[in-house]
């Protein structure tokens, strides 16, 4: 994982039963992701997967608890696959784990 490249966006696939992350996610530009990923419809499948998934950060982990938080408050279910090794160490560390899947 680089910490360039291309803008992270979330996007809906499988006719929407599940989002796709690509890019990156970092600081400087999580608010941004986080606004365009709500304005999509949560995935039918409740599956995001994030293997394409440039950088990811501190910023990363808390643009996938929002959505989290967002699904709980809908009423849906929402699990994250593929996650990068990164993600799951700092959810670890901050002991939300749990709260992302991993």
């Amino acid at each position: 994982m680089s910490d360039t490249g291309r803008e992270g966006t979330f996007f809906a696939v499988e006719d929407g039963a599940r989002w796709t992350c690509s890019g990156r996610i970092a600081l400087d530009n999580a608010q941004k992701v986080l606004e365009a990923a709500n304005g999509l419809p949560l995935p039918k499948g409740g599956v995001v997967d994030l293997s394409g998934l440039e950088h990811a950060d501190s910023a990363t982990l808390a643009v996938l608890l929002a959505l989290r938080r967002r699904a709980s408050t809908e009423g849906a279910d929402l699990a994250f696959v593929d996650v990068p090794p990164v993600i799951v160490s700092l959810a670890r560390v901050y002991g939300v784990d749990s709260l992302v899947g991993v």
